[in-house]
């Protein structure tokens, strides 16, 4: 017979974590969301591209309280946070054969070992 523990002590309950917010059950925000996912994927995920669709769609998130008010500066839409001339790296390296590492002759030592 196998016994059954029941802790009488008391469950709490947690609020939801930070970016945990509700569905928008009544789709009030869904063109924002549409268009930032539209961006999205025309600028191949390259979200830095889309930056102010993305902060429309949180706005509207926030005025509907979908998700609790926020200085949007703070959600990483402030001018120091703005992404410029962001190049993609082209794996140009890696296309030619180079391996991490590899270029390294004898083997390391740590600094315990020195």
């Amino acid at each position: 017979m196998s016994s059954m523990n029941f802790s009488s002590a008391k469950q709490t309950v947690k609020p939801p974590q930070r970016g945990i917010f509700p569905l928008d059950h009544d789709s009030e925000c869904k063109p924002f969301m549409k268009k930032y996912i539209s961006c999205l994927k025309e600028e191949a995920d390259k979200h830095h591209l889309c930056r102010e669709l993305s902060k429309e769609y949180l706005q509207c998130r926030m005025d509907r309280e979908l998700m609790a008010s926020e200085d949007l500066d703070k959600l990483g839409f402030s001018e120091e946070a703005k992404v410029e001339k962001a190049v993609e790296y082209d794996k140009s390296k890696e296309k030619e054969g180079y391996v991490a590492g590899k270029h390294i002759d004898g083997r390391i030592k740590w600094w315990f070992q020195r």
